[in-house]
């Protein structure tokens, strides 16, 4: 069965391409466009990673964060940070990798295969 992966973005060209890239690769995908729907959706599908936009309309990258770690059963799900804000790697300090748009393709799918196979 393939590695899920959720994508967390209020744009959806951001989300279908990042759905293209990750499917091109063999992952499955599944979404959420802010993080107000997002831990419905976590505990719904059960992602194997997550990839998460930090500004969003209802609920900011950061605050679905919190929620997520204090999760019991989904706090530990790999997050990896994909977003246009500045200085964006220092906005969830336990992310495995953060990127900032546009991002390159090929070092984001490195990070995915190093951190979920």
């Amino acid at each position: 069965m393939a590695k899920k992966i959720m994508i967390i973005d209020d744009d959806p060209n951001i989300v279908t391409y990042l759905e293209d890239i990750f499917h091109d690769a063999g992952y499955a995908t599944c979404k959420a466009m802010d993080g107000a729907d997002a831990l419905a959706v976590v505990n719904q599908e059960k992602p194997d990673l997550i990839t998460l936009d930090l500004e969003m309309p209802k609920e900011w990258g950061p605050r679905f964060y919190r929620e997520l770690s204090q999760d019991k059963v989904h706090g530990s799900i790999p997050v990896i940070v994909i977003s246009g804000l500045a200085g964006n790697k220092y906005a969830i300090q336990k992310a495995v990798a953060s990127f900032t748009k546009p991002f390159d393709r090929a070092e984001l799918l490195k990070v995915i295969k190093e951190t979920i196979g």
